[in-house]
């Protein structure tokens, strides 16, 4: 019985015309363009600059702004005005003032201001903007007064070189940390959503109703609108991987199949979501958008675009009842810090539970009569 009931499905499958498409286009949509648009890394920030000294000191000031990569001069003007008014017009992001007698008040007090005025209508661009800006600058300080010192042959203060090392993503790509989250995105709107729209597009036809009445076991039932999507689930995350290295160059530091055994138990958890959310809806419009509302809510509290302890304590306990927080930190974990089953054994067993729990609510819900 159960062999026919996953011939129909799989026929039901192979019928479809679009499935088959989204298959091929979906991983190359999201996994070769989406980590370029949620991209947090501030770059390319427009600056106004009001030069009002016109020395040694400031030109060389704002050879090193320029040359840091992080700004672009759009904007050069001796009025403040006019460059506000840029800002205004959202051609500069960040307007810097260079004040009169700057390399004098530097050469001879070693002390001297700058202004900074900053578009903080997006506040974290505004942050990062004023502290790239403030870390600049204080470099250009610290290189003249050491060139004075060495000048003087005698060190005015102790000088000491911080030399970073960044482990597990050397090059600081903010894609190579969306991909694995952007990744199990993937994975979940397949698995979550099309086997919850498939029961309910039935309940809409009627066709639910034929099966009800059979004597097949509901389990059964349930498991063969399941397998399908699962073999479509793992063909995508298959086809990702590839896109992830075409476009990126980025493959798994830990391994595929320690990620395909993480996948597998979160198939099962979120595929119990959708399935539970349809022994609920009656119509299609329905299952979307409570699943819809489900997803939402997991993403945001999964950590897949601000770190988890950025939250409130409270919403932080919260997360944890998201099974896209435990996939995505083992997924980041695996594929950038090459971590073991061991290292990622509580996120394995967290995911269990939930594929537990919400296939049991799934087949418990699941009424053949109404």
């Amino acid at each position: 019985m159960f062999t026919y009931l996953l011939e129909k499905e799989f026929k039901q499958l192979l019928r479809n015309k679009f499935l088959p498409r989204v298959v091929v286009i979906l991983p190359f949509a999201m996994v070769g363009f989406f980590p370029m648009v949620a991209n947090f890394d501030i770059k390319d920030i427009n600056l106004a600059l009001i030069d009002q000294d016109h020395s040694s000191y400031s030109k060389r000031l704002t050879g090193k702004l320029v040359s840091s990569g992080y700004f672009r001069l759009t904007e050069k003007t001796a009025n403040y005005s006019e460059a506000l008014h840029a800002v205004d017009q959202n051609e500069s992001d960040v307007v810097f003032v260079i004040p009169p007698d700057f390399e004098k008040d530097l050469v001879n007090t070693q002390h001297a201001e700058v202004q900074i005025a900053v578009n903080s209508v997006n506040g974290m661009r505004g942050g990062l903007s004023s502290s790239y800006l403030m870390s600049l600058v204080t470099d250009f300080s610290a290189e003249i007064l050491t060139t004075k010192a060495q000048g003087a042959s005698q060190l005015t203060a102790a000088t000491c070189e911080v030399v970073p090392r960044y482990h597990f993503n050397t090059h600081l790509k903010y894609s190579y940390t969306m991909i694995p989250a952007i990744l199990m995105m993937a994975l979940a709107m397949l698995t979550g959503f099309l086997p919850a729209l498939n029961i309910v597009g039935e309940k809409e036809d009627g066709t639910i109703e034929q099966m009800n009445v059979t004597p097949v076991n509901k389990f059964e039932l349930i498991l063969s609108k399941l397998i399908p999507y699962w073999i479509v689930g793992f063909v995508v995350l298959t086809i990702s991987f590839f896109v992830a290295w075409l476009f990126y160059g980025m493959v798994s530091a830990g391994g595929y199949l320690l990620v395909y055994l993480f996948a597998t138990v979160f198939v099962l958890a979120f595929s119990g979501i959708g399935l539970a959310i349809s022994n609920y809806a009656s119509t299609i419009q329905q299952g979307m958008f409570i699943m819809f509302f489900f997803v939402i809510t997991f993403v945001f509290l999964s950590g897949l675009y601000t770190p988890v302890t950025s939250m409130p304590q409270w919403l932080q306990t919260v997360s944890l009842f998201s099974p896209l927080r435990f996939m995505i930190e083992a997924l980041r974990g695996i594929f950038l810090k090459g971590c073991t089953f061991s290292d990622l054994s509580g996120h394995f067993w967290a995911l269990c539970a939930f594929a537990v729990f919400f296939n049991s609510w799934a087949v418990i819900s699941y009424r053949k009569s109404s």
